[in-house]
């Protein structure tokens, strides 16, 4: 692989995660994880936004062993724009366990939206923090088009920059999922203009909220108690439309955090069985269409 030198390079992830205090719930499911690779096979798009080391399945599963996840989502990321040969070869091979998201383009015929689906593709991404998202009135058409297949639309962004989100995606054709809490710096607190908007679309059952990349956002070293209040105004908005993800291998993350601790904070932030029950295991079973455990 040849690295660009004004190409942001990536801290590997650590690969040794320490054990799960509470083991995660049968049937946990992570919604966002990326690969990596082989590069050899799966080359990166020259122009990208970082370059991550290798990060593999093979990686992922040993992790996945040491904390509990039994099921996940493989989110393709922006480094292979949208060419989406390594995310349908995992999930053809992986159907069991795997669902995945895709980066796809605005001209994406009807039959390779089918041939995604039988894949295991459950929705488009589009990453506006990192430009790869799209004017909101093609976004929309997009997302109608994909309307018939049950899908959904993750997106990226930090809403302290977007202070009308409750009106601009109120009426989007799908339901959208929020990456990250919304990746807004918790400095802009929980009274922020854009967090309100996500937690009146989530009140609405309108939008889903990943609870994930925490040290994305927060101003403290872990366990990242400063991000505490935005998960419980998530948690007592709509808690049947929150997810969890780890966000492995974390990229363009300093310093590397290690999964064992992202996983111990689930029980840190909802101390209920119940309710890491739903959150773990039947919300993402309901919008992925995993067999129920």
């Amino acid at each position: 692989m040849t690295i660009d030198p004004h190409t942001p390079t990536c801290e590997g992830f650590d690969p040794h995660s320490r054990p799960v205090a509470d083991r995660l719930p049968r049937g946990s499911c992570d919604t966002h994880f990326h690969l990596f690779g082989p590069y050899k096979s799966y080359p990166l798009q020259p122009k990208r936004g970082y370059t991550p080391p290798e990060a593999s399945l093979d990686d992922y599963r040993r992790m996945c062993a040491v904390t509990g996840i039994e099921r996940a989502v493989l989110v393709q990321p922006s480094i292979y724009g949208a060419d989406v040969s390594q995310l349908l070869d995992v999930l053809r091979s992986n159907r069991d366990w795997l669902r995945g998201i895709a980066v796809i383009d605005e001209d994406i015929s009807d039959a390779r939206l089918d041939e995604l689906d039988q894949a295991g593709v459950r929705g488009f991404r589009l990453n506006y923090a990192l430009g790869g998202g799209m004017p909101l009135d093609r976004a929309h058409a997009l997302g109608a088009r994909v309307k018939r297949l049950g899908w959904h639309v993750p997106m990226m962004f930090d809403l302290s920059t977007q202070p009308a989100f409750y009106e601009e995606w109120k009426d989007f054709p799908v339901p959208i999922v929020v990456d990250h809490l919304g990746l807004m710096p918790v400095m802009h607190g929980v009274q922020a203009s854009g967090f309100q908007g996500l937690l009146r679309l989530l009140r609405e059952g309108r939008a889903y909220v990943k609870l994930s990349g925490v040290n994305r956002i927060s101003a403290r070293p872990y366990p990242h108690e400063d991000v505490l209040p935005f998960v419980r105004a998530l948690v007592a908005a709509h808690p049947e439309h929150l997810l969890w993800g780890s966000d492995w291998p974390h990229p363009m993350v300093q310093p590397m955090p290690n999964d064992g601790d992202i996983a111990n904070l689930i029980a840190r932030w909802m101390p209920e069985k119940a309710l890491r029950e739903q959150v773990l295991v039947s919300n993402p079973a309901t919008l992925y269409g995993f067999t129920p455990t």
